[in-house]
């Protein structure tokens, strides 16, 4: 009797991810069965890993580029220009995600489909400016995964980034704030102070 498994224990099967086996049924692939309540159910029997692995698609060679507001178009706009250039310089065929929003956020629209992709084994090349223009924390975890995955992690100024400092201190208020809200009572006048002398810093820094 076949057995019939489902769509998680098919994607282990052919080591693959569930999206793409979703993908595969899509594009006429992969057809999976049906049950009554509507779930995928895959024939064991008819499954052959290597028919699907024969010729893998080409990885790709993805750039990714952010800035934290729409006020920072430009640098927006200068990032993809380095990443342009470098990556024609290479002779890399290549696609550019953007991003809007904070280093700190980790839920940008284009950093959820960088993740997909490199998840799906999709990518086979990451490529940054900078490495705070991924995350400022816990980019360190996304290049394990990248590792993982055998994705090439390319990040053209492994230098300082002055074009962050302004994002920085913006960050570090932040975390003060989130911070100083725990606090109450006699402690809210003190937080107050810490956070005014914290910005009274970086306005100096600035100038």
């Amino acid at each position: 009797m076949n057995k019939f498994l489902s769509i998680t224990a098919a994607a282990q099967a052919l080591g693959v991810s569930a999206s793409t086996l979703r993908r595969w049924e899509a594009t006429g692939k992969l057809i999976p069965n049906r049950t009554k309540g509507g779930q995928r159910r895959y024939d064991l029997a008819s499954m052959h890993p290597e028919r699907y692995h024969s010729a893998p698609l080409a990885r790709r060679t993805v750039a990714y580029a952010r800035v934290s507001s729409n006020d920072q178009k430009g640098d927006l706009e200068r990032q993809e220009h380095v990443l342009e250039l470098y990556c024609a310089a290479q002779g890399w065929p290549f696609e550019i995600i953007t991003d809007l929003g904070s280093s700190m956020n980790y839920h940008k629209k284009g950093l959820r489909k960088l993740l997909g992709e490199i998840l799906d084994g999709n990518i086979g090349r990451l490529v940054l400016v900078h490495q705070d223009r991924l995350l400022r924390f816990g980019a360190e975890l996304v290049f394990a995964i990248c590792q993982a995955k055998q994705v090439e992690v390319v990040i053209i100024n492994q230098g300082e980034d002055r074009s962050f400092e302004e994002e920085l201190a913006t960050d570090v208020l932040k975390i003060i704030k989130v911070l100083s809200a725990r606090l109450y009572g006699s402690r809210r006048h003190k937080n107050q102070k810490l956070i005014d002398g914290v910005k009274a810093s970086i306005k100096d820094a600035q100038c």
